[in-house]
């Protein structure tokens, strides 16, 4: 194996197999998994280390582990961890079925949290002792500090946190990309917090590579493997007609003199919908954008190459194999437009508001006084997470969700009277858009957004059962402010409940 990517000579000496690698993490340990969005998270260990917990499985021995990370991350890791029954606690995202299905079987314990609160928590020591840290660089320089990969996430706090490291090389990841991160190291715990001083989305306010003390390094593995890309859905007519209600309001703001006419900084939730309103932008009017988000999905990446897009401020890539490919071939130019931060200051509530962000984000329901549950499945079920939803919805200029009006072919309704678990409630909520239409509920008491809400982001085949449910609660409510029929007010569940009973049935069938 080419040593060129580890240039340190005494990091060098660490060099070791992932099995050997994997033999160094104990039952019961807490470790920081690198990786956000299917990128830059470990390879090699995670793989050994699962194939052991299966061993140790099988000779009687209890062996599991704590995972932390930045947000979701890939088969590789909290798949082949979950399969092997190997994890005892998982924080703070993750969108794996494996690690799903056992998070609600209730045999693998979950915490969901706002993604820019994870650091500080640690540094709070508010989760106890942070025993390992595994983190993918893309090299070691000879000074020994770490040149990141396709993800920062949380990887700054675990290298400073955890009792030993682990480094994993890998090769697969683009050289070019030395010089385009910014590692701020600034942020002191309270009562010595100072202003993060990021004024504009391309300011650079820290350093490009991760500072790692040599003496907690336990193991060097080197790598050759790609990252999970994802390929996005070409956009649908509905994700189609959603990004269109969203393209004519900004439009809208900016005559009414409320948005510049380059906008805000953009933040984009991950998924089809969103990509989907990344390439109307690339179709519309606007021109010298720039983004302040988590991740740099192919969406973006084809503003900024069109010239639509000046600047992106992200932690994480998020592309599919074809714009990845396109991304290593074309890195020179992205490095002068991109930059990659440590999560805390990406998601971070200071830098959000001062920078005015539009935040556009999915969800899972929305009730008709505007409460979002983009986490259950009726109400009991996680999904994925939080993830850095509620960090932008809570202190962006403008907070935007944005669904499908149905889900399951139509046999679900995602506007309904109550959301049965509430991620973000209508204090944080200005604006919900449907493939039917787009309510602003800017400065509307709470029966005006019913109102707005039913008539503008409901499919017609669940208005009018919207419609007299509210109806009837304006009449027999106790209450006349957000008027309920508490008795009532989950009634659409039974729809999930027919709609699941359908897909079993044709489950058994096949």
């Amino acid at each position: 194996m080419s040593e060129s990517r580890i240039r340190n000579a005494a990091l060098r000496s660490k060099i070791m197999s992932a099995d050997q690698a994997a033999a160094l993490i104990l039952d019961g340990a807490h470790v920081g998994m690198s990786g956000f969005t299917g990128a830059g998270y470990p390879k090699a260990v995670p793989a050994a280390l699962a194939a052991r917990m299966n061993a140790k499985h099988a000779a009687g021995e209890h062996f599991k582990i704590g995972v932390w990370t930045g947000a979701s991350t890939a088969p590789e890791l909290d798949g082949a961890l979950a399969k092997a029954d190997g994890i005892e606690l998982r924080m703070p995202y993750q969108s794996d079925p494996n690690c799903r299905k056992r998070i609600n079987a209730g045999e693998l314990d979950y915490i969901d949290i706002h993604l820019s609160h994870v650091a500080q928590y640690v540094w709070f020591g508010f989760f106890g002792k942070l025993d390992v840290a595994v983190v993918e660089v893309a090299g070691i320089r000879e000074d020994g500090r770490l040149i990141p990969s396709s993800s920062v996430g949380n990887n700054k706090t675990w290298l400073d946190q955890a009792d030993k490291i682990i480094l994993e090389v890998n090769r697969w990841q683009n050289p070019a990309l030395e010089g385009m991160h910014d590692i701020y190291y600034g942020t002191d715990l309270p009562p010595h917090r100072r202003p993060i001083p990021l004024i504009t989305a391309h300011d650079r306010i820290g350093q490009p590579y991760f500072f790692c003390d040599p003496d907690k390094v336990i193991a060097v593995i080197e790598t050759d493997a790609p990252d999970r890309n994802t390929a996005f859905s070409p956009p649908d007519l509905v994700s189609r007609a959603i990004a269109g209600n969203i393209l004519d309001f900004l439009e809208h703001e900016v005559k009414k003199g409320r948005l510049p006419p380059e906008l805000l900084p953009l933040q984009s939730g991950v998924g089809n919908v969103a990509n989907a309103v990344m390439d109307g932008l690339q179709h519309g009017p606007f021109e010298g954008l720039s983004s302040f988000t988590e991740v740099l999905q192919d969406g973006m990446l084809n503003l900024i190459k069109s010239g639509k897009m000046e600047f992106a401020s992200a932690t994480a890539l998020s592309l599919s194999p074809e714009a990845a490919e396109e991304f290593n071939r074309d890195v020179a130019l992205y490095r002068k437009k991109v930059i990659l931060r440590p999560q805390e200051i990406s998601n971070h509530p200071e830098l959000i508001r001062r920078l005015g962000v539009i935040a556009m984000n999915g969800l899972i329901e929305a009730d008709i006084y505007g409460n979002v549950n983009s986490t259950h499945i009726r109400g009991t079920s996680i999904m994925n997470g939080i993830g850095g939803s509620g960090d932008f919805a809570r202190n962006a200029y403008l907070s935007i969700f944005m669904t499908p009006s149905t889900a399951k072919n139509g046999a679900i309704s995602c506007i309904v009277p109550m959301v049965t678990h509430v991620d973000h409630t209508e204090h944080d909520v200005q604006v919900i858009v449907t493939e039917q239409g787009l309510a602003d509920l800017r400065g509307l008491p709470p029966r005006r957004r019913a109102q707005e809400i039913i008539a503008r982001c409901a499919h017609p085949d669940y208005r009018p059962a919207l419609e007299d449910y509210f109806a009837r609660a304006l009449r027999e409510s106790p209450g006349r402010h957000t008027p309920h029929l508490m008795n009532e007010a989950f009634s659409f569940l039974d729809a999930w409940k027919a709609a699941e009973t359908r897909i079993n049935s044709a489950r058994a069938a096949e």
